[in-house]
């Protein structure tokens, strides 16, 4: 394993598909990642994950409140 592994509830970039996701879990080397709108999670090797941007992390967080705030 290459890269360090980032701490629940950041927010990374799957390479492989440029994906961001938020890590829920980590096990071993495989990090679990759901979306920050909601919908299916997936696993990324740690590997394969870039540490976002602060813009795509805002942008990620945009998308989740937006979602939160039509489920109120």
């Amino acid at each position: 394993m290459n890269k360090e592994i980032p701490p629940l509830g950041a927010y990374v970039i799957d390479t492989r598909t440029d994906r961001v996701g938020q890590v829920i879990t980590v096990t071993g080397d495989l990090l679990h990642l759901h979306p920050p709108g909601g919908g299916a999670g997936w696993d990324c090797p740690v590997d394969s994950i870039e540490v976002t941007a602060l813009r795509i992390y805002l942008r990620a967080r945009v998308i989740e409140a937006n979602l939160m705030r039509r489920l109120v």
